[in-house]
């Protein structure tokens, strides 16, 4: 009878906390969200599963966890921690990408750019909220939409606000078909969401092939912070276009980034654990996932979001001012760096005006200069704030 008593405390049933039970509910509802209404699938499936499995119960001596030593999770994990995983992530979405629309129509660049405005703003907000200069670096780049990003940033800066950072940037990910459609119609008119823009012109392949070295010259030097993650973008991109690589391009854009989101997903979901006691300065202090900071980690992140959305927008109507040939500004919108989701949404919204107005590869030159900016802005705050 002992042995069974024993038995029963040793379970998850037993130990379940209040915490435990809403991170499950959590979990289960970012599965359902995956399959049922198909929002952002690859990544909300392994992170909602992740979730369930960082929040079962153990006993304190078996090491189960993501934090524990000895965990085999807690191998997964450091690809997270470490910052291993967002690099290969972006060496995937390199071999992927295709800038010939932005090398075509350069102006349309300067939108990606004004869509980071949500990062800045969001760092002030975060800073007049009482978190410290580190904390708040890491919960901007929630604004830029992109969650590689902002892993990469929040493992060197806020290493204790990686999980919440994780789920919030990727949760806004995934509802961009949520969140944007709203704002978009708000900022624009039915005639500016008429306007129709000329297609994009051929670049030749020289150029394609030129442009992934020259901009990581040039951003590097700029941010050397963003190296890393901009390094692999471009090598990826490289891979792709200059046409004796396709097998590494092949496997960087299929197996690889399959594989690494898998593990990235999977290992953010399990590092969100309700409670996770960690003693400081002999003081116990609560560094698990349901706190105070996390609800405001997530309100600031949606604001951030959605600053974001309407700095891309309003430059473009303010860029119009000045251009002969419009700029639909719905592709400002684009200008967040959630690859390929913003763009289809413009491309959506557009077509409800005008079924024969198709805007997605102009929204995609804002799209992919988006990650570059949401990278380089990145590599700043981490060279600012490091020390």
């Amino acid at each position: 009878m002992t042995q069974l008593f024993q038995f029963l405390e040793s379970t998850g049933f037993a130990r379940m906390t209040w915490g435990n039970g809403v991170m499950l509910v959590v979990g289960i509802v970012f599965i359902t969200l995956a399959i049922a209404k198909d929002y952002e699938p690859l990544l909300l499936v392994p992170i909602g599963f992740g979730v369930l499995v960082g929040n079962i119960p153990y006993l304190p001596d078996m090491p189960l966890g993501v934090y524990d030593e000895g965990s085999v999770l807690r191998y997964i994990y450091f690809g997270v921690k470490e910052g291993v995983f967002p690099p290969l992530i972006f060496l995937g979405i390199g071999a992927m990408t295709d800038f010939s629309t932005m090398l075509s129509n350069p102006k349309l660049v300067l939108l990606g750019a004004a869509a980071q405005v949500g990062i800045f703003l969001t760092f002030l907000g975060a800073l007049a909220l009482g978190f410290n200069a580190q904390e708040a670096g890491a919960i901007g780049i929630i604004g830029g939409a992109d969650g590689p990003t902002a892993i990469f940033l929040s493992a060197k800066l806020a290493p204790d606000l990686l999980g919440a950072i994780a789920i919030a940037a990727y949760s806004y990910m995934a509802l961009v078909p949520v969140i944007q459609p709203p704002i978009m119609k708000l900022l624009t008119t039915k005639e500016e969401r008429l306007i129709r823009m000329k297609p994009p012109k051929q670049v030749p392949k020289r150029v394609r092939i030129i442009f992934p070295i020259a901009a990581f010259l040039i951003c590097a030097m700029i941010a050397p912070g963003s190296m890393a993650l901009l390094g692999m973008l471009f090598f990826g991109n490289l891979l792709k276009e200059c046409g004796v690589t396709d097998r590494l391009a092949n496997s960087a854009r299929n197996a690889m980034i399959d594989i690494v989101t898998i593990l990235l997903g999977f290992a953010v979901g399990a590092s969100t654990q309700a409670v996770r006691m960690v003693e400081i300065d002999g003081v116990l202090v609560n560094k698990g996932f349901l706190t105070h900071q996390s609800l405001l980690i997530f309100g600031l992140g949606a604001l951030s979001f959605c600053v974001a959305t309407m700095g891309g927008l309003l430059f473009a109507k303010f860029m119009n001012l000045f251009l002969k040939e419009k700029i639909n500004p719905l592709v400002g919108a684009a200008g967040v760096s959630a690859v390929p989701d913003s763009a289809r949404v413009v491309q959506m919204i557009g077509r409800e005006s005008d079924p024969n107005n198709f805007l997605l590869m102009h929204a995609m030159a804002p799209n992919v200069s988006g990650v570059i900016g949401s990278a380089i802005a990145a590599g700043i705050l981490w060279s600012v704030l490091a020390g």
